[in-house]
């Protein structure tokens, strides 16, 4: 009978852990309030590996990443946000409900070591109720969001709160990350923080500590950027990382709010008997024809007038090679026309290698007539360096 009870239970075990039975989590939360729950590694490491730590012996502690999602949707709904800062942190499901309703959301885990998956159903169940008439929010420098929303966290928080306000009935609200209200990221360096919002109500009127955020001394302080000094016996603040900034202050009377006006009564849609329906009457004709002006012909009388200046510009500005040469020195015209004859005589034996060496290579010659000078007058300064035999810019050569 032990052997059969034995197989029994492990077929159970096998059961569970291959189907997945999974229960569903319920939570009731009231319109206004905080609610936090946090997604424990422990619970789901002990679904990923019973058989080894029933039989084995073994104990893992495997990182995990969560994702969690509104059933049938790809998100949370738009009050519930999730944060988890590593995979070897735990998750937490935070947020304040706005309106009643009911929410079925859809808990994955990812074993980053095996690569296993195991799911939760968390139902959360929105009642409404009424809103505390005196809220506060609170602003804390040295916090971050992941350490705030453990429960043991949040009675420090709350205790130091309700010393400020002088009243032990005080309910959570909201926490929200400072990077959510625009705040800047932090440089990844120690003493270095997000830093956290905490909005508080109350059924009691605010202190005269929370009281002194209103005097028009404190704020004139405050938009003046000056450092603003805890008021005289307002300081509870146990531990230095719950002390709140005093500039970022806000208090809420929700009692001095304008109700909303009521929203309009729909009608059935049909007329009255004995009422006639008149239907609007056509908009009066329009006149299209300055816009087409505007839209059409100014922009085209544009271009033809950008055309014809850009035509004058290229073509009837350009001087021309007579008006050139007629402006340049005749000693300069006749160096550059001797170039332009030696440059065509050397591309013309580039075609043919058997041609004998060009005469511009040969001392002192004539480039027309091929005659050559005496090497005894090339010396004289009166002889020019190319002669100039029959040239028609012979007479502008210089001269003894």
């Amino acid at each position: 009978m032990a052997g059969c009870g034995s197989w029994v239970f492990l077929l159970t075990v096998c059961a569970v852990s291959v189907f997945g039975a999974k229960a569903e989590i319920k939570f009731t939360i009231p319109v206004g309030k905080l609610f936090t729950y946090e997604l424990k590694r422990e619970t789901f490491q002990s679904e990923f590996e019973p058989l080894s730590k029933l039989y084995a012996g073994r104990l893992y502690d495997d990182p995990m990443t969560f994702k969690c999602n509104k059933q049938n949707f790809p998100d949370l709904p738009e009050w519930l946000r999730f944060t988890q800062r590593h995979p070897f942190d735990n998750g937490f499901l935070y947020g304040t409900p706005t309106s009643p309703g009911k929410s079925i959301i859809e808990i994955y885990a990812v074993n980053k070591r095996s690569y296993e998956t195991a799911r939760h159903i968390l139902v959360l169940k929105v009642t409404a109720e009424k809103m505390l008439p005196y809220q506060a929010e609170f602003f804390l420098k040295l916090r971050e969001i992941e350490k705030v929303l453990p429960s043991s966290v949040q009675d420090e928080i709350k205790q130091d709160l309700q010393k400020l306000w002088d009243t032990e009935a005080l309910e959570m609200v909201n926490i929200s990350n400072a990077l959510d209200q625009g705040g800047r990221v932090p440089l990844p360096l120690a003493g270095h923080f997000e830093g956290v919002y905490v909005k508080v109500g109350s059924e009691q009127y605010f202190s005269d500590c929370l009281q002194r955020v209103l005097t028009p001394e404190h704020q004139r302080q405050c938009t003046a950027g000056a450092k603003v000094k805890v008021p005289g016996g307002c300081n509870f603040c146990s531990i230095p990382s719950n002390c709140i900034t005093w500039c970022k202050t806000e208090l809420f009377d929700l009692t001095k709010l304008e109700p909303e006006p009521p929203a309009p009564t729909m009608g059935s849609g049909i007329l009255d008997a004995g009422i006639d329906f008149d239907p609007p009457e056509s908009p009066p004709s329009r006149d299209y024809f300055p816009d087409y002006m505007v839209t059409v012909i100014v922009p085209l009388i544009l271009a033809i007038i950008l055309c014809a200046l850009l035509a004058y510009i290229m073509f009837c500005r350009r001087e021309g090679v007579a008006k050139r040469n007629a402006r340049t020195n005749q000693i300069q015209l006749y160096h550059q026309h001797t170039i332009h004859e030696n440059t065509d005589e050397l591309r013309n034996m580039a075609g043919n290698r058997g041609v004998p060496p060009p005469l511009s290579t040969l001392p002192m010659f004539n480039y027309r007539t091929g005659e050559r000078a005496s090497p005894l007058q090339s010396d004289s300064p009166s002889i020019p360096l190319i002669m100039a035999q029959h040239d028609p810019y012979s007479d502008t050569l210089p001269r003894k």
